[in-house]
């Protein structure tokens, strides 16, 4: 089946809150050396679909320097390959876009000029590992129009989700766009499998800016939409909750998630790095470390991306931590997510305390007692800083007016 991918990769999510205040979801680093965009892209070229198009739109600058021509994943081809399409002005279908349909809809004239038979569309921002050629083949069996891949999830988790009704034929009967409450189980993943003259037809509707808000529920029932379940390991990392979890399961004996797979290899821009360096005086233990780390301190159960360093008599625990930032020594950090080139002073204590007060500007995104640092922020040596504390890309030291942060706060 000749196929078109489409990842969608544009939107802003600002329930990452530091992560996303400086890049796009999809180029958020992840479990070391990749990036989140390198799940989708290498499962595309994984499953032999080699016409991929990247679909942008908010602050993409760190995405399209990450995935280039697509050279990493064997896509920088003079047929097919991989295509970035960003906004753009002109007489039609030009202009920001209003929904994953919508930026579909204002890249028509490049679906025009494809010779596939069939859009295989993407989120850019979900962690997983999938043989899309097992799902394109049920699609191709029902002679369905529209085919989604969908996943089961505890009744308690159906509120974050489109959650999808069937048939025992796996025809789709109702979609709900995540609904309080929910007897059905089944839910969206994001991923479609449309007819490319059905997709055209939808698309004319300009109405229809979102395929799980709006194309969804209109065309059940009047087109062939059949649901593909998928069993594998799925995780959607929308909130810096689920982005830690997900990085610590890494760290499991026997993780969900298996980035060693020979037989899947996830793709990604590697660094020139050396070697990890552990002095001698170091302690490590169940972490993830990677390429270009120099390690003096001690490392428990945290996940290290390429260019860390860890002073003597620094600890680190139960953290993520990613390119470039340096750990004072005697620094202290614990249960935090702390983004790229960001140093900690000496003698400086991230996760400080018992108290578990959430973050006052945004208590439904930071609650759980992780401590967030953006790009780039400078940490005073000394400084304590508490749970639940989110500290801004590019602070400097001079914007701490006192040498404790308390839990709850945001600088």
């Amino acid at each position: 089946m000749k196929t078109l991918a489409m990842i969608m990769a544009g939107g802003a999510s600002e329930n990452l809150s530091v992560l996303t205040a400086v890049r796009s979801e999809p180029a958020i680093p992840f479990g070391g050396k990749f990036r989140i965009i390198d799940f989708p892209l290498s499962n595309c070229v994984n499953s032999g679909i080699f016409n991929v198009a990247l679909l942008t739109q908010y602050m993409p600058r760190s995405l399209n320097d990450h995935v280039g021509v697509g050279k990493p994943w064997d896509l920088d081809r003079s047929q097919g390959g991989l295509r970035l399409l960003q906004p753009y002005l002109g007489p039609n279908q030009s202009g920001w876009q209003r929904g994953t349909a919508d930026a579909v809809r204002r890249n028509m004239e490049f679906l025009e000029e494809q010779r596939e038979d069939t859009v295989l569309i993407l989120a850019g921002d979900h962690i997983y590992k999938m043989d899309y050629r097992h799902m394109l083949r049920f699609h191709q069996q029902t002679g369905a129009d529209v085919t989604l891949g969908v996943r089961r999830v505890s009744p308690f988790e159906t509120y974050r989700f489109g959650i999808v009704s069937t048939d025992p034929e796996m025809r789709v009967t109702g979609f709900k766009e995540k609904p309080r409450r929910s007897r059905a189980t089944l839910a969206s993943m994001g991923i479609y499998v449309f007819k490319v003259d059905v997709l055209k037809d939808v698309l004319r509707d300009e109405n229809l800016n979102d395929f799980g808000r709006d194309v969804l529920p209109k065309i059940i029932g009047k087109r062939k939409v059949f649901a593909y379940t998928f069993e594998g390991y799925w995780a959607d990392v929308g909130t810096l909750q689920a982005y830690w979890e997900a990085n610590m399961a890494l760290l499991a004996e026997t993780p969900a998630l298996d980035l060693y797979d020979p037989d899947w290899v996830i793709h990604t821009r590697s660094e020139e790095q050396p070697p990890v360096m552990i002095g001698p005086e170091a302690w490590v233990g169940g972490n993830l470390i990677s390429n270009g780390c120099v390690i003096e301190g001690v490392v428990e159960r945290s996940v290290l991306s390429p260019g860390v360093r860890v002073s003597a008599g620094a600890v680190v625990r139960d953290s993520v931590i990613m390119p470039d930032t340096i750990v004072g020594p005697n620094a202290h950090v614990e249960r935090a997510i702390i983004d790229k080139d960001v140093v900690i002073g000496e003698g400086a204590e991230i996760g400080y305390g018992v108290d578990n007060v959430p973050n006052k500007l945004h208590p439904d995104r930071l609650n759980t007692g992780l401590t967030a640092i953006g790009k780039r922020a400078r940490i005073p040596a000394g400084l304590k800083v508490g749970h639940n504390a989110i500290i801004n890309p590019g602070t400097t030291e001079d914007q701490f007016t006192a040498d404790f942060v308390a839990s709850g706060e945001t600088v």
